[in-house]
């Protein structure tokens, strides 16, 4: 049996894309949800997940922090997918044809200047593929969809403009998880840690826990916060920083974080993908 990558979404979703791109030689395994994709990779259905956990348009991707500390699953890899949007509509329809578009009320708001140029009327759907498929269902020759190429490519359906986007940069970030950690040195671009941590309840606890990566140099490029348990007070901090736990200054770092903290998970140590840069 082929290895696998688990997905959250149904084909042709931008997730898909990410396991197409970033790791070709696997079957693509689509998952109702991120929680059916990591419950895969737990229980050996699949070698790894690809989920998605921030936009560069959008901001961070909902629910996806709080399920990576509890998932017992690990980051290997980052992965960094551009997102081109396509206006997908049956085969033979021209664009004046099309008086509707379907997809996620996120890439409906990423169109918005495309859509009200060619008064096309905003109809929400679920997600990007599944309303690519809503479309070739439908048979409705006036309804088109906002989605991938691929998803075109999938559901038979062709792409009367692409690259539509408000936003030429349109990027989305991913992390691949895995059942085992790996901390081993690879990549050309350097390495990135992520770990999540809870501060001690004294005054000035994270000011004082963020000196240590100030002091030793060391370049924090992610730090969110959360409540966690639906306590108002108890607060978890999610980070990003480049370096590995074993450099020097990480090490020294981590070490100050851990004295004004009651806990420290590191969640990954992986590549930095050079698309980051």
């Amino acid at each position: 049996m082929s290895k696998r990558i688990a997905f959250q979404g149904e084909p042709g979703a931008y997730s898909h894309q990410a396991c197409l791109e970033t790791y070709p030689e696997l079957e693509a395994l689509p998952c109702s949800t991120f929680e059916d994709a990591i419950a895969a990779v737990r229980d050996g259905k699949a070698e790894l997940a690809m989920l998605p956990v921030e936009n560069s348009t959008f901001g961070r991707v909902a629910d996806i922090h709080h399920l990576l500390p509890d998932s017992g699953l690990h980051i290997i890899a980052e992965a960094f997918v551009r997102v081109q949007i396509s206006l997908l509509a049956l085969p033979g329809v021209r664009l004046d044809q099309v008086e509707s578009a379907m997809s996620h009320t996120m890439l409906l708001g990423q169109c918005r200047a495309f859509l009200e140029r060619h008064d096309i009327h905003r109809v929400t759907g679920a997600d990007t593929a599944g309303s690519a498929r809503h479309v070739a269902e439908a048979g409705q020759p006036e309804m088109a969809a906002l989605a991938s190429s691929l998803a075109g490519e999938i559901y038979g359906l062709d792409v009367l403009a692409e690259g539509i986007e408000d936003e030429g940069n349109n990027t989305t970030r991913f992390l691949v998880m895995a059942r085992e950690p790996d901390f081993s040195r690879r990549g050309d671009n350097g390495m990135m840690t992520t770990f999540v941590f809870e501060v001690r309840n004294i005054p000035a606890a994270l000011y004082k826990a963020m000196g240590g990566f100030a002091t030793n140099g060391v370049n924090m490029t992610k730090l969110e916060s959360y409540m966690v348990g639906g306590s108002f007070t108890a607060t978890q901090f999610y980070a990003d920083i480049e370096g590995h736990p074993d450099d020097p200054e990480v090490a020294r770092a981590l070490d100050e974080l851990d004295y004004f903290t009651s806990d420290i998970t590191i969640l990954g140590v992986y590549p930095a993908d050079p698309r980051r840069h």
